[in-house]
């Protein structure tokens, strides 16, 4: 394998994933350059909960303080009835060894891409790239974007999504699995949303197959607020007047009702995922993210398997011999998780569910 500082290493996508390879890369020494199809990467989606398994890769890259000051820290997690009953009072499901690690971090999706692209050169990252095209040469790889644009890698890393180009290009041809439901989301900073949350408790109200999952971003005097319900409508940007969410909430607390009439503008998504596929890579390039294991969003783990992706990743380039070496390490290690986060991602939480917050015995199963 080339000496790091002369590895040509080429991102594609510059979402969660990419851009935490990028930095995870340059921490060991690998510049990465970063290719975005958007002209712009804008403020966009809500709020995620950053696991200490996660946390870790923070700490490891030295940003961890600028991670602490954009997020909250939150130990509790509860199962609430449309009338404002709790059935579910737990701590944070425990994912590693320490016992005292039963939290999550709450951040805004823009605050955590904006803490990763505040460790990068401007210089290497490039917007209004969209890929065309990609050829496998064996030992690198040749990329062509649509702007006209073309270069060539030794390692390429598709973070481009769950209709990632480079996935459906060159490892399987299966695309995104319409799970039947939609998400309507917003970001509120509304008396009654701080209301349903006044401490640092996230909470998922439930009321038959309908979830409204309420994240306390307090350090942003911000809510994000995500209704989740069946439709038949699998368009990727369903076209939803505001008047057709609002008669699903009738049963809900007043609170509830309140904060969702308040809200101007919904984000409105069908929510896909993929199956498990069998390989990840080649000798030259690799999937991170949800271009290699797309999941559906009720355990909010998406984010956080996206970053360990790219932390396990740049570890292995860092150990191996060669390229080749580390991307099968990469996925002998990442893959068994994140087929099972796959499955566990498709349980939405319900009144009845045993346990709640299905992520609770992850470890066990994994370990078992």
């Amino acid at each position: 394998m080339k000496s790091k500082s002369e590895l040509r290493v080429a991102i594609i996508g510059g979402g969660i994933g990419g851009a935490a390879a990028a930095v995870a890369l340059r921490r060991e020494g690998i510049r990465a350059d970063l290719y975005e199809q958007a002209p712009v990467i804008k403020e966009v989606g809500a709020g995620v909960g950053m696991r200490p398994s996660t946390v870790y890769f923070f700490e490891n890259w030295g940003i961890y303080e600028e991670l602490k000051s954009k997020s909250l820290e939150s130990n509790w997690m509860q199962v609430v009835t449309a009338d404002g009953h709790v059935i579910v009072n737990e701590k944070w499901p425990l994912l590693t060894d320490n016992p005292d690690e039963t939290w999550a971090r709450l951040i805004h999706r823009a605050d955590l891409i904006e803490t990763f692209l505040n460790q990068l050169p401007p210089d290497s990252i490039h917007l209004s790239h969209r890929l065309e095209k990609i050829i496998d040469h064996g030992n690198h790889a040749e990329i062509h974007f649509e702007n006209g644009h073309s270069i060539e890698a030794d390692l390429v890393i598709g973070a481009d999504g769950i209709r990632s180009s480079i996935r459906s290009q060159l490892f399987s041809d299966k695309g995104p699995i319409y799970s039947g439901t939609h998400a309507y989301r917003a970001v509120v900073n509304n008396k009654e949303a701080f209301d349903l949350v006044p401490d640092d408790t996230f909470k998922v109200f439930v009321d038959g197959s309908t979830q409204i999952y309420v994240l306390p971003l307090h350090h942003r005097k911000e809510v994000s607020f995500d209704v989740t319900l069946q439709s038949e409508d699998s368009a990727w940007r369903p076209i939803v007047e505001k008047k057709d969410i609002l008669k699903h909430l009738a049963n809900f607390d007043s609170n509830i009702r309140k904060t969702a009439k308040s809200v101007e503008v919904y984000t409105c998504r069908s929510i896909y995922d993929i199956d498990p596929i069998d390989r990840w890579h080649s000798n030259c390039i690799t999937l991170l993210g949800d271009a290699a294991h797309a999941m559906q969003h009720h355990l909010g783990q998406g984010a956080n398997m996206a970053i360990q992706d790219a932390g396990v990743l740049a570890e292995c380039l860092s150990e191996a011999g060669s390229i080749s070496e580390a991307l099968q390490n990469y996925q002998a290690i990442r893959k068994p998780i994140t087929d099972r986060y796959q499955e566990l991602s498709r349980m939405a939480p319900t009144q009845d569910a045993e346990p709640a917050f299905l992520e609770k015995d992850q470890a066990n199963q994994l370990n078992g």
